[in-house]
């Protein structure tokens, strides 16, 4: 009779020889079973706290969410949370809106530029996310996983044919699975689609789908809103720079440059620079009391009519900008609006210039950078009948005169006092190499006033820089 063998511990065999036994062992007796059950009531709360924590992500993952409202955060928003969700560290979210009015964009979440230009040059139809975005019938997203390069064709993790430029592109960014969702909300229909990539072979699991699933309907359709809030805007900056110069004149004697910022509701600041006889020019700049697409056709009204005035009547400021406010008047008496109107003779280095509510000009030069001094005046609009003398300016040659709005100082955040400070010494400070260049002045200027992008941002404040350089 064979003796039995004593335990391994710890994988190793013991060195004491078995004892030889004469009688058959004992059977080992059984394990005793639990005395105490999980109380029914211990499995209900457990999946209670489960639940409870479940929906506590899921509501600061969705407030987060909400408080974005430029396009890019949300996508960024979305695929950063979505990898949170299903255990990921990398994806991108490509939105493509099936209705094909854009925009189109793609945001990668731990990839560069690089990185998605890679992903980018691999078939569409390859890959579960690009098969989202082209509207096939098996296109429903869920997990992919790549194939192993130290297993065969055949073996367990190389479950189907992997187009070839999948497989190198996977090796050279270091994904060997992914996730991908479709984005979709009504009525836009198809928006895009998510995927998130693993380093490593695996999926998420059926916990992580189900609350990946939940946040990605609601991700989608704050997406669409804030999608239709872009078009929008876009659509009323396009008509807003359509009612602007196309471009601006050439004169002799005179450079001239413009830089035209519209806030997201559509503002009502303008410029102007129009050929007037006998080689004159006219030079303007308003701002339209209010926002949105009402201010913006008062504004083109409003250029519209300064047009015509000047042309009959430019050599004179003052009767141009008082037709203009007779003309508000009658037609828009609800609205009001500030102006300047300056009738210039390069030839002559000569400027007559009138203002109604609107801020002073500018003279920078080499050997002076100050404010045009100017008679404090309503805007038009504001009096029964508006009258304001005007002003003659003989800048030196190589001096450039600025126009610009108050959107300019209003974005600085200051106080009046201290945005005019700004300025001036953001004039001041223009440096020898641009100081002939009315582009360059103006990006100067609008770099050193706004730092940090914030001539850029979505500021309620449209801006206008008009600057002419006088030879």
């Amino acid at each position: 009779m064979s003796a039995p063998q004593l335990p391994k511990v710890a994988g190793i065999d013991p060195a004491v020889p078995t004892p030889a036994h004469t009688v058959a062992p004992v059977p080992a007796r059984p394990a005793p079973a639990p005395t105490h059950a999980p109380a029914p009531g211990t499995v209900i709360q457990d999946r209670l706290a489960g639940w409870v924590s479940d929906l506590t992500t899921l509501h600061e993952l969705t407030e987060r969410l909400a408080r974005t409202r430029d396009l890019e955060d949300s996508l960024r928003e979305v695929l950063s949370a979505g990898a949170a969700l299903v255990g990921a560290r990398r994806g991108l979210v490509v939105l493509e809106p099936a209705d094909g009015l854009g925009p189109a964009q793609t945001v990668g979440l731990g990839l560069g530029h690089a990185d998605l230009g890679h992903i980018e040059t691999v078939p569409r139809s390859a890959t579960p996310y690009g098969r989202i975005l082209d509207g096939l019938p098996d296109a429903q997203g869920g997990a992919e996983q790549l194939p192993d390069p130290d297993q065969a064709p055949g073996q367990d993790g190389y479950a189907a044919p992997v187009d070839p430029r999948h497989r190198e592109v996977a090796a050279r960014l270091g994904y060997a699975a992914s996730y991908a969702l479709p984005l979709a909300a009504e009525p836009l229909g198809r928006l895009g689609a998510a995927v998130w990539l693993y380093d490593e072979h695996t999926e998420p699991t059926e916990r992580q789908r189900h609350l990946t699933g939940l946040y990605v309907r609601y991700a989608a359709e704050h997406v669409a809103r804030v999608l239709e809030v872009t078009r929008a805007r876009t659509r009323l900056a396009t008509v807003a720079e359509e009612l602007l110069p196309s471009r601006l004149p050439r004169v002799a004697g005179v450079r001239l440059a413009a830089r035209h910022r519209t806030g997201p509701r559509g503002g009502g600041d303008w410029y102007d620079a129009l050929p007037l006889p006998e080689g004159a020019l006219g030079l303007a700049v308003g701002s339209v009391t209010g926002s949105g697409p009402s201010a913006v056709a008062a504004m083109g009204r409003l250029r519209a009519s300064l047009r015509a005035y000047a042309v009959m009547e430019g050599e004179d400021p003052v009767a141009v900008l008082s037709d203009l406010e007779l003309l508000l008047r009658l037609t828009e008496p609800a609205r009001s609006a500030t102006a300047l109107f300056a009738y210039c003779e390069p030839a002559r280095r000569k400027i007559i210039l009138a203002g109604a509510g609107h801020a002073p000009p500018l003279l920078i030069g080499e050997h002076r950078t100050e404010y045009v001094e100017t008679s404090l005046s309503a805007p038009l609009g504001m009096l029964s009948c508006w009258e304001a003398p005007s002003v003659e300016v003989d800048p030196a040659p190589g001096e450039t005169v600025l126009l610009y709005t108050d959107g300019l100082l209003q974005r600085t955040g200051d106080s009046m006092d201290r945005a005019f400070a700004r300025l001036h010494a953001a004039a001041a400070s223009v440096p020898r190499t641009v100081r002939d260049d009315p582009a360059g002045l103006c990006d100067h200027i609008l770099r050193t006033v706004l730092p940090e992008g914030r001539d850029e941002t979505d500021s309620e404040e449209d801006i206008v820089l008009l600057a002419a350089r006088f030879d």
